[in-house]
């Protein structure tokens, strides 16, 4: 199986989490297509995002989906949480996770030049992740772990989705969302420790480090460079 991913890509992320928690790295390859850099991603998938994943039946876009999807594959190593409450506890904060925490985030993105900046919607973005935040801290359990007494899906789509709290909202004039000494911010500090949540974490440093410091853009352009000499008909 093939997995489109890049490093920074928090929906990526937390799929590589799942896949590195449940030991099936080696089913895998990780690429990040030369279309994605183009911005013509609907040519490999028609929702033109990542993650997307590649079997041998076809292609299956949507980080959730791909979750569930190996959670099903690989029903002995599934992460879905031992209870039919854990599970049910599990989807929740993985939608809080992806909804109201990357997704408002994401979109708060479009505001990120000052001079062009529409501040009211700002606010309003970030006021939303702020109140999945509150929600969180009402949902998570009271040990190291987002649900029950073990790694489950809620934390791989955790970990990206507190990053971004912690890092991206700050470069957009605001404080850490994360309020100090909640059972978030308890939470946060505890799962970095985790083996697999701090590679996640690595990654997704190296990607902010390489988008930062224009390695990105580098890379991007010589890959397309060489897809443009490779199919010049093809790849313009």
């Amino acid at each position: 199986m093939k997995l489109y991913t890049g490093d920074l890509s928090p929906y990526s992320a937390k799929v590589r989490m799942q896949i590195y928690a449940m030991d099936i790295r080696n089913e895998f390859s990780f690429d990040l297509p030369v279309e994605f850099m183009m911005g013509k991603m609907s040519q490999v998938s028609p929702l033109g995002r990542i993650p997307v994943l590649a079997v041998d039946e076809g292609l299956i876009p949507e980080s959730e989906v791909i979750a569930e999807y190996l959670d099903e594959r690989f029903p002995d190593k599934a992460m879905t949480g031992d209870s039919l409450k854990d599970r049910a506890d599990v989807r929740v904060i993985s939608r809080i996770a992806d909804t109201y925490l990357m997704n408002n985030i994401f979109m708060s993105l479009s505001q990120a030049n000052p001079e062009t900046r529409v501040q009211a919607v700002l606010d309003l973005l970030i006021g939303q992740v702020r109140r999945g935040l509150g929600a969180l801290e009402q949902h998570l359990g009271s040990g190291e772990y987002a649900v029950g007494q073990a790694l489950t899906r809620a934390d791989c789509a955790l970990v990206p989705a507190l990053w971004m709290c912690s890092n991206t909202v700050p470069l957009l004039g605001f404080d850490n969302p994360i309020v100090e000494g909640s059972r978030v911010d308890a939470y946060w500090n505890t799962i970095q420790k985790n083996a697999f949540a701090a590679k996640i974490i690595d990654e997704m440093n190296q990607g902010m480090k390489a988008r930062m410091d224009g390695t990105e853009r580098k890379m991007a352009e010589e890959a397309i460079a060489r897809a443009r000499a490779d199919s010049p008909k093809t790849a313009k």
